[in-house]
């Protein structure tokens, strides 16, 4: 599956950067055609690698959460992250009208940490976690903030400086403008490296404690790390909804819940997912485009009703593939070759 997904997102990213309304074309590129090598490196090549890491990204962002909320309806989106990324960037247009894009990417990562912290807070001090409450208490949460920060755009007539970053699009992604998604990078692979930690801490704490594992130090981190790729993303696309939802619980629908075993086909998934979407919005009305929100918000609502019905009647039992036994039970109960369980 994993080489699968490798093929597919090679030969989709390589079909993308001839996708638009400036033709580019092999050819073109091959001879020397300067006007075609300025539109490729200013901007076909930017826009794919701003796709690809803003797809890894929020995949893994969404997985994270999911695996230290024990909930799979938890994202940056469920999780208030993205609206108090957009308030941090509001804070910086109002105290720093003249700041950098990376001014306010710093005030964005304070914001989206904090605001991720206080709804895991919220959270834990549910006495009685219902799969669907968790989720909604995100979203009433993200709400607030998303009320502020429109009072406070009203006020300051700040609406439309901040419109830029309401609605996630890629149109704007041009070569030293887009850099800072970069650093979703190094944070996946810091993910990856705490992987099995980020498994055990989502089993419990009274399970992280009898393993050794500081429960509060890696909630801490794997929040702050999901906190800080969302928010890169946004002050450099805007606000893209639901990949962090749907990615993760298509994979483990078909490879389980163990987050090692899913990290690469969750980024590889989540990529493929964007690309496409991408592509999507520069084709349907061409020569104009659809903001990828639009796109990904039409799909994602579809499949999100789809893996509401899924997981209500299933829970989180995975898809058999062939003869393989997958899902949680699999990934976490191993069975000795007599046929007991170990304990």
């Amino acid at each position: 599956m994993t080489i699968i997904l490798a093929v597919i997102l090679v030969l989709l990213s390589g079909i993308s950067l001839f996708v638009g309304v400036l033709d580019v074309n092999l050819t073109g590129l091959l001879s020397g055609d300067v006007e075609q090598l300025e539109i490729f490196l200013i901007s076909r090549l930017p826009r794919l690698l701003a796709i690809l890491c803003t797809g890894v990204g929020m995949s893994v962002a969404g997985l994270i959460m999911q695996q230290l909320c024990m909930n799979k309806f938890v994202s940056p989106t469920t999780g208030a992250t993205i609206s108090s990324a957009q308030f941090g960037i509001l804070l910086a247009l109002l105290f720093m009208p003249s700041s950098t894009l990376w001014s306010r990417a710093v005030f964005a990562f304070i914001t989206a940490t904090l605001g991720t912290w206080i709804f895991v807070w919220f959270i834990q001090r549910i006495q009685f976690k219902d799969v669907v409450m968790v989720p909604l208490v995100g979203i009433m949460f993200g709400n607030v903030v998303g009320g502020i920060t429109n009072y406070l755009a009203y006020k300051y007539e700040m609406t439309q400086a901040l419109s830029t970053w309401a609605v996630g699009h890629f149109s704007l992604v041009l070569r030293g403008r887009y850099e800072i998604v970069y650093l979703t990078v190094p944070l996946v692979i810091l993910a990856f490296v705490f992987a099995n930690h980020f498994n055990i801490v989502g089993m419990g704490k009274d399970f992280s404690k009898n393993l050794g594992v500081p429960y509060n130090l890696v909630l801490f981190l794997g929040l702050t790390i999901a906190a800080m790729i969302t928010a890169s993303v946004v002050v450099v696309v805007g606000a893209i909804s639901y990949i962090g939802l749907i990615v993760p619980n298509i994979v483990a629908m078909f490879k389980g819940d163990k987050i090692r075993g899913t990290l690469v086909d969750t980024a590889l998934f989540g990529a493929i997912f964007v690309l496409v979407c991408d592509m999507l919005g520069r084709i349907v009305i061409a020569p104009y485009e659809l903001p990828i929100e639009l796109i990904v918000g039409i799909l994602g609502s579809i499949l999100f009703i789809g893996l509401l019905l899924y997981r209500l009647k299933n829970g989180r039992k995975a898809i058999r593939l062939g003869g393989a036994q997958t899902g949680c039970a699999a990934a976490v109960t191993p069975v000795d070759p007599k046929g007991g369980k170990k304990a």
